[in-house]
């Protein structure tokens, strides 16, 4: 599950820069542009595997294997999609509602509330996950059958990251 929303995320933009990379210069550098990027995504991926591997010798032996897993898995998704969240609000510029700015401005430190309301957000956005992993087994069971079903797709994107090296290696030899 590591692999998967860095991927995703990699392909989503390397379909944005596709064409007006080949406009720039021509398809075939377009394709050299998503092969490093594949690649960046591949070592990316291994990086935070290591790292939560590492982060999963922290969760109590008490719960069952399939229970961490699915708990380390759903974090994952989450702390991705937060980084793609972060990400597309810079690349597409996006700005706070009017409404919402003027409440946080109303406040009189406006840095101070962005501050608590960016750590609230992001705490009921973990916990609320990890309380339903932990303590409902439907909610456990639905995670799991989903993280099933993304494995194997899974599997497809890893025969990108296969085809990306060769384009990289034909490339520079």
């Amino acid at each position: 599950m590591t692999a998967l929303p860095l991927h995703i995320w990699t392909i989503v933009l390397a379909f944005r820069d596709f064409d007006w990379i080949s406009a720039r210069t021509n398809s075939w550098d377009a394709i050299g542009v998503v092969a490093y990027g594949l690649i960046a995504a591949i070592l990316e991926s291994l990086l935070l595997f290591i790292v939560v591997t590492l982060f999963g010798f922290l969760i109590s032996n008490k719960w069952e294997e399939k229970r961490r897993i699915t708990f380390m898995s759903a974090m994952i998704i989450i702390l991705s999609l937060w980084s793609i969240f972060n990400q597309s609000y810079f690349l597409n510029e996006w700005e706070l509602p009017v409404w919402l700015t003027q409440l946080i401005i109303q406040t009189g430190r406006p840095l101070v509330m962005l501050y608590i309301l960016g750590i609230l957000i992001t705490i009921a956005s973990f916990s609320i996950p990890a309380y339903l992993i932990l303590n409902s087994n439907k909610t456990m069971q639905i995670l799991q059958e989903v993280i099933d079903r993304l494995s194997l797709l899974m599997m497809l994107y890893l025969v990108f990251d296969a085809a990306a090296l060769i384009m990289i290696v034909i490339r520079n030899f």
